[in-house]
């Protein structure tokens, strides 16, 4: 998720690794979205996800982890809703819809830093992904789709913790960690028990919930545009989860208003040598709102354009894992 910090807010946006996945073409006819009548380019979908992963890892020196698209999970690409990264920890979720629930199994490995070995016999079956230089191979069997995603995270060294509780849904896009705590979104794809896991993973951050009504998740229409500083739609359901988060808080958050709800939902990173870095949406499909986000003048302001994802009701920070490892591998 977008925004990983230390305690107090101060290292907000602090990311050194990156994962993400590739796009399947099962996306274009088999995605869930909440408007069925929008037609993906397929092809434009592609390129516009090729950019996003190359301002990640070109532009702003992440080492990124590219996972391969797998056919039979068509919105496997959105890896926020899979796992929530605080530090050295990683909670694999449990998504709210049950088509989406073996998207998990291949982050878990990732985190844990087990890389298998395959035999000659295994190649035919094998597909790819990529951390930095290095290409791994994981075989296309169910057990070894699962694994994908678990390696890349296990390959960081991090604390992994799975959600099991089968009475529990939650989806990465339902969670606003803000560098101080967590906000977490009951919608239609995450559930209160869902919010208490999340508590009992992340014991030094206070979790406090907010209810979703008319948007798939809370970060469908807000985000954290820089420490501090929560970027906000201006629908009224928008503002009413905003004033629920206001008055749960201990803490006075700084808001930044855009007119469009898809908008709020930027990525704010916080680089060295570059400094405060903002993702946000490009221009040309939301106007107003980008002249809301060139009024932040300490940011590197970075347009990304996310036409054909949001047909499929995907945002920015839907399509990576951000994670900070101070340590070396």
């Amino acid at each position: 998720m977008a925004g990983l910090s230390s305690g107090g807010g101060s290292g907000l946006g602090r990311c050194s690794h990156a994962v993400v996945r590739a796009l399947p073409e099962s996306l274009r006819e088999h995605a869930l979205r909440i408007e069925k009548d929008k037609a993906v380019d397929f092809a434009r979908a592609e390129r516009e996800h090729q950019l996003y992963v190359a301002v990640l890892k070109s532009k702003l020196g992440l080492q990124v982890l590219e996972l391969p698209a797998d056919e039979s999970l068509p919105d496997c690409v959105f890896v926020e809703d899979v796992a929530v990264v605080c530090e050295e920890t990683a909670l694999i979720t449990r998504p709210g819809a049950p088509s989406r629930r073996k998207e998990t199994e291949p982050v878990k490995m990732q985190m844990h830093g087990i890389k298998p070995k395959i035999s000659l016999a295994d190649v035919c079956k094998a597909q790819l992904f990529r951390e930095g230089s290095r290409v791994y191979r994981a075989r296309c069997c169910k057990a070894w789709q699962v694994d994908a995603m678990k390696r890349a995270l296990e390959s960081l060294n991090l604390n992994i913790v799975e959600m099991t509780d089968e009475n529990a849904t939650l989806d990465g896009g339902d969670v606003l960690f803000t560098g101080r705590e967590f906000f977490v979104g009951l919608s239609k794809r995450t559930n209160q028990r869902g919010a208490e896991i999340l508590a009992d993973t992340f014991k030094d951050y206070a979790v406090s919930t907010v209810p979703v009504y008319d948007s798939l998740h809370l970060k469908s229409f807000c985000s954290m545009a820089g420490p501090n500083l929560i970027a906000i739609g201006s629908t009224e359901a928008a503002q009413k989860a905003l004033k629920t988060m206001q008055q749960m808080s201990d803490h006075r958050y700084d808001k930044l208003t855009v007119p469009d709800d898809a908008a709020a939902n930027c990525i704010y990173l916080n680089i060295p040598g570059k400094g405060h870095v903002l993702l946000h949406r490009a221009p040309e499909e939301y106007p107003e709102s980008a002249k809301v986000f060139e009024k932040l003048k300490d940011h590197m302001l970075i347009p990304i354009a996310n036409t054909e994802m949001e047909k499929v009701d995907g945002l920015l920070t839907c399509c990576s894992v951000l994670i900070n490892k101070t340590s070396e591998l």
